[in-house]
């Protein structure tokens, strides 16, 4: 509506000029009220939080709303226009489709990457850029796709062969790259289920690889070994795997030390010479976990000892192996300085003399005789 005093085209014009004028400036205080709101939402969490990306994903799509309503209502009020009054009607439902479309992209690629890069830092579980960048590109053609279908379908364009179109395309797309697709999901079930994190120790049953866990990608994980090597996994191969997880549920690790003394050994003797030597590793060195007492039985009577265990534990996986050596060489020292022996694996043997051959046999009785 305009007033009635704005007549003739040249008037006609500058009103409609200026109706465009207040909204780009009404859209100008917009997206200067909403960055204020997000400079005090950053101020007072020292860091970006949901609430202030979600704002910024609204902020561009409300300034071209403002500005594009005005450009409508602006030609809408030209009465030279009068007779394109349905097209404009029509023009404004579609850019009020396209706007919240272009919207709701937005803020499902806020959503996902917050919730991959925020969410799941707090459950010690870091994500591959790439692996985001992807899902939110999935995501972001998924809803611009369904977007496009909604709008042809405001404008009467029949959208039936288009859906038959793109199943029978996306039915041998799936199939052309089942092997990458197969990846892919493995990798997002991988990381949705928290089995495996980047900086993980882990080790594969059955097989020799084992390592760090430095890349979890959209089609591949990296493992670095102890050797300093680069060992690249399909997903899928590793989401059928059966696997061990040495920080998980935590980075601390139990070592048992076993051990055999003589029969003739003191065992309480044994016993606390053992808890000694373990509770002083434990007390120096920083890969012990200190806040775990360690523990001793005796766990069988060997064929030439009596086999015990020390039970410890490790802060993370690399330390275990520091410990049980240093547990192993002040185990030994002590028991030698105490004089307790680890024999040797013996056997005694006993013969019948029917089965031993004459020339055994003779030997065995003339040995006997001397004795």
């Amino acid at each position: 509506m305009r007033p009635e005093f704005i007549s003739g085209p040249f008037l006609e014009t500058v009103w409609a000029i200026g109706i465009l004028l207040i909204s780009i400036f009404i859209g100008w205080l917009i997206l200067l009220g909403v960055r204020y709101i997000e400079r005090k939402i950053e101020k007072q969490t020292h860091k970006p939080v949901l609430l202030s990306q979600l704002l910024e994903s609204l902020t561009r799509p409300l300034f071209l709303l403002v500005i594009l309503e005005g450009l409508l209502f602006g030609l809408d009020s030209l009465s030279y226009t009068a007779q394109w009054s349905d097209i404009l009607v029509k023009s404004r439902i579609v850019l009020l489709l396209v706007l919240v479309i272009y919207t709701l992209a937005r803020i499902a690629g806020v959503l996902i990457s917050w919730y991959l890069k925020t969410a799941t830092v707090r459950r010690r579980a870091r994500v591959d850029e790439g692996l985001i960048r992807l899902l939110r590109r999935i995501l972001t053609i998924i809803i611009y796709a369904i977007g496009i279908l909604v709008v042809l379908d405001y404008l009467n364009i029949s959208i039936t062969p288009i859906v038959a179109g793109l199943g029978i395309g996306g039915l041998a797309v799936a199939l052309a790259l089942q092997p990458t697709l197969g990846n892919f999901f493995a990798g997002t079930q991988i990381v949705s289920d928290r089995v495996i994190r980047v900086g993980d120790y882990i080790e594969l049953d059955g097989s020799s690889i084992k390592g760090y866990v430095t890349d979890i990608g959209w089609r591949s994980t990296r493992i670095r070994t102890p050797f300093n090597n680069m060992v690249i996994i399909p997903n899928s191969r590793l989401a059928d795997s059966v696997l061990t997880n040495y920080y998980g549920p935590t980075m601390e690790i139990g070592i048992t030390i076993s051990c055999g003394v003589s029969y003739n050994a003191n065992l309480s003797r044994v016993e606390a010479i053992a808890l000694e030597v373990a509770r002083e590793v434990v007390e120096e060195l920083d890969d012990a976990d200190k806040t775990f007492e360690p523990w001793f039985n005796y766990e069988e009577f060997g064929d030439s000892n009596i086999n015990f265990l020390i039970w410890v534990r490790a802060k993370d996986r690399m330390g275990s192996f520091h410990v049980r050596s240093e547990i192993i060489k002040r185990l030994k020292a002590a028991l030698d300085k105490e004089g307790i022996t680890i024999n040797y694996p013996a056997r005694l043997l006993t013969f019948d003399d029917a089965t031993l051959p004459p020339a055994f046999r003779a030997s065995r009785q003339d040995s006997e005789r001397k004795k």
